[in-house]
């Protein structure tokens, strides 16, 4: 069987660029796409996977992107991890443009992405046995909470693609992999979502017990990608253990109940 090839979207930061190393660590060859170049490069540089610089909401981008997977070799996974969040508005309050912007990073990214690339999809699993898409969502998609119903809605969405999307290549040798974490302490996403305040951005973790990290996530990407190829992993919901539900976050030391004085 040829080395398999994936596609890794959001791969300038957080989860997606940690995903990147992990499944190089793991003999992948790696397609690392996010709209900054010079992160891009060095993350080649470093690891050894491809760089290829795309906007995923503009259509031209995303055509440029099949057609260079098209002309360098197969693509046996799409890991889709860029999307995002802005602001923590009431619906009443809602900025009608962050919620826009919010739909289209998630969800229509999604599927231009299922769309330009499920050609090239179909070619691996007939060629190599199988192929994969994998959608990173969030607990946000399963849970609404209050000041989240914009992110709330996006992440339900791209949900949604992957159910569905599950269900219309039933007969097909392509899993359908969706990863919802909860928590994740990155160097960007709450900052992006409050506005580049450090200060409130920090606030949202403080006390809290080893939140996930990107390293956390990218560990279980490449374990349900790395998995034998007739077992689907349909959703992986995956919080720190301070974090019992998407509304119950413990703040301070985790201990069993009884031992404080010990």
């Amino acid at each position: 069987m040829a080395k398999r090839r994936a596609v890794v979207t959001g791969a300038s930061s957080g989860i997606g660029e940690a995903a990147v190393r992990a499944l190089r660590a793991g003999g992948w060859d790696v397609v690392g796409v996010a709209r900054r170049a010079d992160r891009l490069a060095a993350l080649e540089a470093e690891t050894g996977a491809v760089a290829f610089a795309a906007d995923l909401t503009a259509d031209a981008d995303v055509e440029a992107l099949a057609g260079f997977l098209a002309d360098s070799g197969p693509v046996h996974a799409l890991v889709h991890v860029a999307g995002g969040a802005r602001g923590t508005d009431r619906v009443e309050d809602g900025n009608v443009s962050d919620w826009q912007w919010m739909f289209d990073v998630n969800v229509l990214s999604a599927q231009r992405l299922v769309a330009a690339l499920m050609p090239q999809l179909r070619r691996a699993a007939a060629s190599d046995g199988h192929a994969d898409t994998l959608f990173v969502t969030s607990t946000a998609a399963q849970t609404a909470y209050a000041g989240g119903a914009g992110y709330n809605a996006a992440k339900a969405g791209e949900a949604m693609i992957a159910h569905a999307l599950r269900l219309e290549l039933n007969g097909e040798p392509i899993r359908v992999i969706e990863v919802a974490p909860g928590m994740v302490h990155t160097p960007e996403f709450t900052l992006n979502r409050l506005g580049g305040d450090s200060a409130a951005a920090e606030r949202v973790y403080d006390g809290v017990e080893n939140p996930l990290t990107a390293d956390d996530v990218a560990d279980v990407i490449a374990y349900a990608l790395n998995a034998p190829g007739h077992v689907n992993l349909d959703l992986i919901t995956m919080r720190p253990v301070a974090q019992s539900a998407q509304h119950l976050l413990a703040r301070g030391a985790l201990r069993p109940r009884g031992t404080e004085e010990l």
